[in-house]
């Protein structure tokens, strides 16, 4: 059988599924040679170094976020550029790190930070706030889906972890929190962190700088 031509975009996948399977960390030169069936120093002849795949694979993982339009609804369309967002990190656990701590300037991430610049300009905000507008927003994506991610509880250990950990906060000495652990406890509120709630948060205030006033 003839063999599967080795390919940039190959090698770029298949790196993304051994990240998805068993992590960044996991991600060898070596490991991803024996997953597309060829010698490590054939990679080499599509990937420049680790750098190059690290940034090609994160470029891909950026492009199967929505890219939102500047002739909608700029609230609707930044909600739903956050959720994908949010949604995909969440399906490539190993991702967000990568995309805080690299500067990312492949084809997808440029568009995707065009468009996005495009879509608050038009709504009317200044070049200066659309830059932080994005930066706040991308910041509550990426912190929220990393606490997501490693937080130590699991959402049905909840009520749970709240009852172990009633008796270290008296309400003698810690009412508020007293109060919401045995809120979480009889089922009153969930404790789950609200993706939505923050996000609403900022497309509000964001929004009060466009009033008159």
């Amino acid at each position: 059988m003839p063999r599967t031509p080795l390919t940039r975009e190959r090698i770029l996948r298949t790196a993304i599924d051994l990240a998805d399977r068993e992590g960044l960390d996991a991600l060898s030169m070596r490991k991803l040679a024996k997953a597309v069936g060829v010698e490590a120093m054939s990679l080499y002849n599509h990937v420049a170094n680790k750098d190059d795949l690290l940034d090609g694979i994160i470029d891909l993982v950026v492009a199967e976020i929505y890219v939102p339009r500047a002739d909608g609804d700029w609230r609707a369309e930044l909600r739903r550029r956050a959720t994908s967002a949010h949604e995909v990190l969440l399906r490539h656990r190993w991702a967000t790190g990568l995309l805080g701590s690299r500067v990312n300037v492949g084809p997808a991430m440029l568009r995707y930070i065009d468009a996005t610049l495009a879509c608050l300009i038009t709504a009317g905000f200044t070049y200066e706030q659309a830059d932080r507008a994005w930066n706040a927003l991308d910041s509550h994506i990426y912190g929220f889906t990393l606490q997501a991610i490693n937080f130590p509880l699991d959402p049905d250990e909840y009520i749970s972890a709240a009852t172990q950990f009633l008796p270290l906060i008296p309400p003698e000495t810690h009412p508020h929190m007293h109060t919401l652990a045995t809120l979480v406890i009889n089922g009153t509120h969930s404790g789950l962190a609200d993706f939505a709630f923050g996000l609403d948060l900022l497309l509000d205030g964001l929004n009060h700088l466009l009033q008159p006033g």
